[in-house]
């Protein structure tokens, strides 16, 4: 900490006996007389949320700085005799308001914390909404070029940030570009690819999204945030050249009447020496009586023909986010600190290390496996995850020791982690893409990926808040949600490995029966 002799910031944090207390950072320990008010976990909280801060600095913030950082949210600080004064009759006297005070920092101090966590989000909401509008107006890969801009301009704005705002604009503009890459890159690999390497290649992209998180968790306690921001340009870039040399989706240049270019791109896809004639002529059978039917709107997704795809798809999203898979990644450190870690690590090191082998062995098996199989699996181990957490936690409201509640959150976290990357982290998007037919896709896509962003950003936003009322029952509400998803792909989910597009909307759909 910062020596100010015995001033009144260092006062503030003094123990009473001459010690100091425990300097902000990892464990988030605090002083004394905060510790009478018996607001403990609140200023644990208040603590983790000050990571935000420490983590753009790569040190503990100093009581200067945290004085600094209240006021840039327009907080004021006061400094209380009762508290500044290290004789303990008068500490009694000023508990109470400080504990006031201080109640109301920790609520502020986290409300921008999980903001400024919470904003990617927002704008992957904005570019779910529109992203089946662009996808279709202007072709799948023009959409992806459009994301890629937006994050280039996005991770710019946090290399070149001067004031707290630019950070925020910056993951705005990321998350625009993010949620129109989530519809778009499943459905582009779903019209591309032959049914039977379908839901591989659909699988591929949540590996590489693993993959790409994973580099970024372990980057990141590497090097400061700029030079993170600059890497993150890389990626952009790389995906705007490479879309200089892949083909359009045959199926959207057959919706919107190409079909030169699309017997073309069809045949580029397939090789040269290919047979696609009869590909192809199902593909436009199915476009053109799509085209018969009146133009699609969002509304029409809730008719009756309709309803069967959009429960399994939003429904899908809806409990892949209440699973709690934001939160924990948001904010696995904290989690591995406030059950016990020196530091949190060593435990995200361990869970990155579970995601890319769980994520690569999902790919594998899924055209093999199937679908349905695998989702039911990957809900259960979730669900026993959570559960394993919230132990750890209650355990540790009963003070048992302190090995049993670390040991059981690492392997609560480990088996949620590598559980969710086998399945409930790809094969959503991959059904998705698959069960809607190309003239509701637009609409459906957006919704879809609305709803999915939508969670994430209530998951994120409210867990700090849930954290605090307790850690051991938001884990338990994360593990009955899992278990409920286990029996919603029991009930509703179909199996559609195996099965070309026109196949699974023909089953789904009942307008299309007669047609194929």
């Amino acid at each position: 900490m910062e020596e100010r002799g015995r001033g009144e910031e260092m006062e503030l944090y003094n123990d009473g006996d001459g010690d100091e207390g425990g300097e902000w950072g990892g464990r988030g320990s605090i002083a004394s007389p905060l510790k009478a008010s018996k607001l403990c976990r609140s200023i644990q909280n208040l603590a983790m949320a000050a990571t935000i801060l420490e983590s753009r600095m790569l040190r503990p913030l100093a009581p200067r700085e945290i004085h600094k950082f209240f006021d840039s949210c327009k907080i004021e600080l006061f400094v209380i005799e009762g508290m500044a004064s290290k004789r303990k009759e008068k500490w009694e006297r000023s508990v109470s308001i400080s504990g006031k005070i201080w109640m109301l920092i920790m609520l502020q101090f986290v409300l921008q914390y999980s903001l400024f966590g919470s904003i990617l989000t927002i704008g992957a909401m904005v570019g779910a909404i529109l992203s089946g509008r662009i996808a279709d107006l202007i072709g799948r890969k023009y959409a992806m070029a459009v994301s890629d801009l937006f994050c280039i301009v996005g991770w710019l704005s946090i290399f070149l940030t001067k004031e707290l705002w630019w950070l925020d604009l910056g993951r705005l503009s990321i998350g625009f570009g993010i949620g129109l890459l989530s519809y778009v890159v499943p459905v582009y690999i779903a019209e591309i690819t032959p049914k039977n390497i379908r839901g591989g290649f659909a699988s591929v992209n949540q590996l590489m999204i693993c993959c790409g998180v994973s580099l970024a968790f372990l980057l990141g306690a590497a090097m400061t945030w700029r030079p993170l921001a600059v890497i993150g340009i890389i990626p952009c870039l790389l995906q705007l050249l490479g879309l200089l040399f892949i083909p359009e989706s045959p199926r959207w240049l057959a919706k919107v009447g190409h079909h030169d270019k699309f017997e073309a791109a069809l045949q580029s896809l397939r090789g040269k020496d290919t047979d696609i004639s009869q590909e192809a002529e199902e593909i436009k059978e199915f476009t053109e009586s799509l085209q018969s039917l009146p133009q699609a709107r969002m509304l029409d997704l809730f008719r009756k023909k309709y309803l069967h795809s959009v429960i399994v798809g939003v429904g899908l999203m809806v409990f892949q986010q209440f699973t709690g898979v934001n939160a924990i990644c948001f904010y696995a450190s904290q989690i591995f600190v406030s059950a016990g870690f020196a530091s949190g690590n060593t435990g995200t090191i361990a869970m990155v290390m579970v995601q890319v082998p769980m994520t690569a062995l999902g790919v594998f098996i899924l055209d093999k496996s199937g679908r349905r199989p695998i989702l039911m699996v990957s809900a259960a181990g979730t669900c026993v995850g959570c559960f394993l957490v919230a132990i750890s936690y209650l355990l540790q409201e009963h003070e048992w020791p302190k090995e049993i509640n670390t040991a059981l959150a690492l392997t609560g976290i480990l088996v949620f982690s590598g559980s969710f990357s086998l399945g409930l982290g790809g094969i959503p998007w991959v059904i998705m893409s698959e069960i809607f037919p190309i003239n509701m896709k637009g609409s459906a896509g957006s919704l879809v990926t609305l709803v999915n962003w939508l969670g994430s950003w209530i998951i994120s936003y409210t867990f700090n808040f849930l954290i605090t009322w307790s850690s051991a029952g938001t884990f338990f509400i994360f593990a009955s949600i899992c278990g409920l998803t286990v029996l919603f792909v029991e009930r509703l989910v179909p199996e559609t490995k195996g099965r070309t597009l026109e196949e699974i909307q023909a089953s789904m759909n009942s307008f299309s029966s007669n047609k194929i």
